[in-house]
């Protein structure tokens, strides 16, 4: 027997306890029929659980949707057949979107301890890399390269593992990164609730992203708003992204006009 929140989360039902404390409040878990509203109660491992749908809940977590909106924004990105990094997996949200695109292989990786959902933890497709932090990664801590690598990271800039993610990443292949904007400003730029409020904020700190991936040895190709929000509110954004041939990388010419280039395709008035 187990918590009913619990069973929910084990069974990849619910991202975390709660989330799975929301659905069950939202009235929207059930059992047999029957509604289930308390999160304590304690089921049996066979009993049959049903939550029902809504469209935040159709991947294991809500970062799912973000990276399935990206990916439709990107087009020429492929992921079916390839071997693909999902950087700060978490729950695994990028990791069940890449999966269900057709994926041969996604390496998970996350700093932390037990958080990808056990579903996914057991799917054979599915390596996974606990402990690791994305800053020091190397191809050799997850046996080679990716054809693909996306990121969704927090509490640290994408400009301090744009480099790794690359040297991750093979010759010719795609990085599909999230940037936030609150984690790229500083905390002295930041609102009291933690929201970037300033359009001219959040267009420096993808600037500052996308001319370190150039620096890094990466060609630009897309930018995109992410279709949700981040947290708190904040608007986020992902950067299509390739890694050039050459190794090593020559100096980049044209970078700051590369940059410019990018940014005008969602402030076409800067």
């Amino acid at each position: 027997m187990a918590r009913l929140d619990q069973e929910l989360v084990s069974r990849g039902l619910a991202r975390s306890r709660t989330h799975a404390a929301k659905l069950i409040s939202d009235g929207k878990v059930s059992s047999g029929g029957a509604v289930l509203s308390k999160a304590s109660l304690h089921v049996d491992a066979h009993a049959q659980l049903e939550v029902a749908a809504h469209p935040e809940d159709v991947y294991v977590s809500r970062a799912g949707h973000k990276l399935a909106g990206a990916l439709a924004a990107f087009p020429a990105v492929a992921v079916a057949g390839r071997r693909c990094l999902d950087a700060g997996a978490s729950t695994g949200g990028f990791t069940d979107v890449l999966l269900r695109q057709g994926a041969a292989e996604v390496v998970a990786v996350d700093v932390g301890h037990g958080q990808l959902v056990q579903p996914l933890r057991e799917d054979p497709r599915v390596d996974v890399h606990e402990g690791l932090n994305v800053r020091y990664l190397t191809p050799d801590l997850i046996g080679g390269v990716a054809a693909l690598t996306v990121a969704d990271l927090s509490f640290i800039s994408l400009t301090l593992v744009v480099e790794p993610l690359a040297a991750c990443t093979e010759p010719g292949g795609d990085l599909v990164l999230m940037v936030k904007p609150q984690f790229e400003v500083g905390k002295e730029r930041l609102s009291r609730t933690g929201v970037v409020s300033s359009d001219h904020e959040r267009r420096r700190a993808v600037a500052r992203v996308a001319g370190a991936a150039v620096d890094a040895g990466l060609g630009l190709r897309g930018l995109a708003a992410s279709p949700l929000p981040g947290q708190d509110g904040n608007i986020e954004y992902f950067l299509w992204m390739k890694r050039r041939m050459s190794v090593p990388v020559p100096k980049i010419e044209g970078r700051d006009e590369d940059v410019a280039a990018l940014m005008r395709t969602l402030w076409p008035n800067d």
